[in-house]
């Protein structure tokens, strides 16, 4: 524990060098130097601390016309491993990634989470993970998982769509591993992950569509969770009054519009099959089929509501959309804008998730690379997946 203002400095100094080194570099002692507004000593003392360490490495020398060639310092990303996981509704995925969320390796289970059998099986499949991951000098320092439902305190408080609540996954993977381990929920880790790798903006949300309809919430550089973490619950926003009925108690909401089971039974519906998929929906679009037309015009008008709505609420400088239906059909993108209006084409963005899925699996590494060194304000913009 830090006990006096001098090791507090000292601390403070030390976190800021670290994260300038991960946010800027490779960088010079004298870069960082001018960078902070500390003096020489001050870095060299700290810089050498974090070489013993092992947080950071010298890679060689700086161009420079004149004088000594300086020495450029970057982060040990090699360091250490991140496992990630993200629980979705039809199977479990799982990321195993260096200290910046780089060289990636996915793993995909295809079963559905039970409540009996849920911790058992995460802590097999981390456990099998560990041990086929050479030695490094940190080990594995952190696991983060992505939970399709309300995460409080790093605790699973509500699954719609799985029965997960209230199991203390953080307690017995902790206990067993010896390993942090952090939860969170998946739109707000996709909005963390689309922040820290790819839109580094001051407000930013991030809408998630699949089983259901959920947005993560960047306000001012914080993910923003409201109390009990709630907030960002996209698809309980009612969006036609006295509408169809929704789980959640309400009629007309979000949800019951946009999310793909919703969009899939009123294909079904409108065109009388007894199944179908995303794929069957995409494939009569494009060979545009009354029937396919209509859900996806109907889709996207819900949608630019939905897009509205968040827009008058927060005012963030960007909106990332992720679905499939977009992601197979990108030319929806400026049919949704022509339904905003021309004061939100003027101020906001409105994008398409490069990361897609993978988002929930980069954000949870993003909240354990941050953990683990004490460092909040962190943006990759190197990334290379």
């Amino acid at each position: 524990m830090v006990t006096g203002s001098r090791e507090l400095i000292r601390e403070m100094n030390r976190r800021l060098v670290l994260e300038t080194v991960i946010n800027d570099g490779p960088l010079s002692r004298a870069a960082i130097s001018k960078k902070l507004g500390l003096t020489k000593a001050t870095i060299s003392a700290i810089v050498q601390d974090l070489l013993d360490e092992q947080y950071i490495e010298e890679i060689g020398s700086d161009q420079t016309q004149y004088g000594r060639k300086p020495i450029l310092l970057q982060f040990c990303r090699q360091n250490g491993y991140i496992i990630t996981l993200d629980l979705s509704v039809e199977c479990t995925v799982l990321m195993v990634c260096d200290l910046l969320g780089q060289n990636c390796r996915l793993h995909q289970y295809n079963c559905t989470l039970e409540r009996d059998t849920a911790i058992d099986f995460l802590l097999q499949i981390i456990q099998n993970q560990i041990r086929l991951l050479p030695a490094t000098p940190f080990g594995v320092v952190g696991i983060g998982i992505g939970i399709h439902g309300t995460v409080c305190r790093n605790e699973i408080t509500f699954t719609p769509n799985y029965h997960l609540a209230d199991l203390p996954i953080v307690d017995v993977l902790t206990d067993a591993l010896d390993i942090p381990v952090w939860l969170e929920n998946e739109a707000n880790l996709s909005a963390l992950a689309e922040k820290t790798f790819v839109e580094n903006h001051k407000n930013l949300i991030h809408v998630s569509i699949h089983a259901g309809v959920g947005a993560g919430i960047i306000l001012d550089h914080h993910l923003y969770t409201g109390f009990a973490g709630t907030a960002g619950e996209a698809g309980h926003m009612i969006v036609q009054p006295g509408g169809r009925s929704c789980p959640c108690g309400n009629h007309g909401c979000l949800e019951q519009y946009i999310s793909e089971p919703a969009v899939l039974s009123r294909y079904q519906e409108l065109s009388g099959r007894t199944t179908v998929s995303i794929d069957d929906l995409v494939w009569s679009y494009n060979q545009k089929e009354a029937d396919a037309l209509a859900v996806v015009d109907e889709f996207t008008t819900y949608l630019a509501c939905g897009i509205n709505n968040l827009w008058n609420l927060f005012s963030p400088e960007c909106i990332i959309l992720n679905s499939q239906l977009t992601a197979y059909l990108p030319q929806l993108l400026p049919e949704i804008l022509q339904k905003l209006s021309a004061r939100f084409r003027a101020t906001c963005q409105l994008k398409l998730s490069t990361l897609q899925d993978t988002g929930v699996l980069l954000g949870a590494a993003r909240v354990c690379i941050s953990k683990y060194l004490g460092i909040e304000k962190l943006y990759f913009s190197g990334f290379q997946p």
